[in-house]
């Protein structure tokens, strides 16, 4: 039995298959620039978002040590005013003539223990500097991982959406990208953005 050919119909077949082919390029073409854009511009968060986090780093060691210094201060006050109570109680039962000598060490424990509290006072300054440095570089830093994670969404997005040619995947991608262009934006230029309802339930 012979198969009949309709010229029309096969010209016809050809066509539709010529434009769902240019469609399907011209999607697959929009998605390798998305993915390439998206990527170069994670790499650039990256860098960023890296010394962020040796800057993090940084001021949690120099808190940790300010706190140190902070303690041994705080015992070396401690000592001082514990030898001025044991000197001042010795002095009282001394004759008059040995208390000159209490006095010249009670003010020199005295001024120890002064010397140390106000160094304390300036250890425990530069500690909760440190720590609002910490805070400030966090914050930062949670706005690029944002960033990241929805910028890792939308290139899965996009990797469906070249095997799929399906246009609104392509359009849903873009709502990840625009939010992680956004977060990244606002770690680079230090913009006040930071959904808290999306960080909290992270950290």
């Amino acid at each position: 039995m012979a198969i009949e050919i309709d010229p029309l119909e096969t010209v016809e077949d050809l066509r539709e298959d010529s434009a769902v082919h240019k469609s399907n390029a011209r999607l697959n073409a929009m998605v390798a620039v998305m993915v390439a854009l998206i990527a170069t511009f994670l790499g650039i968060c990256n860098v960023k978002d890296d010394n962020i986090v040796q800057g993090m780093q940084a001021a949690q060691a120099e808190k940790i040590d300010l706190w140190g210094f902070y303690q041994a201060r705080n015992i070396r006050e401690e000592v001082a005013l514990a030898a001025i109570d044991q000197m001042t109680l010795a002095r009282a039962a001394r004759p008059e003539a040995e208390r000159a000598a209490y006095d010249a060490a009670i003010a020199k424990y005295q001024a120890i223990a002064t010397s140390q509290n106000a160094k304390k006072a300036e250890l425990k300054a530069q500690a909760e500097q440190a720590q609002k440095t910490y805070d400030a570089l966090n914050y930062r830093d949670d706005q690029f991982d944002l960033a990241s994670a929805a910028i890792a969404i939308a290139i899965a997005l996009l990797a469906v959406t070249a095997l799929t040619h399906q246009w609104w995947l392509f359009f849903l991608a873009l709502v990840p990208s625009a939010f992680g262009l956004v977060m990244g934006l606002s770690g680079l230029l230090g913009w006040a953005v930071h959904p808290d309802v999306l960080i909290r339930p992270l950290t």
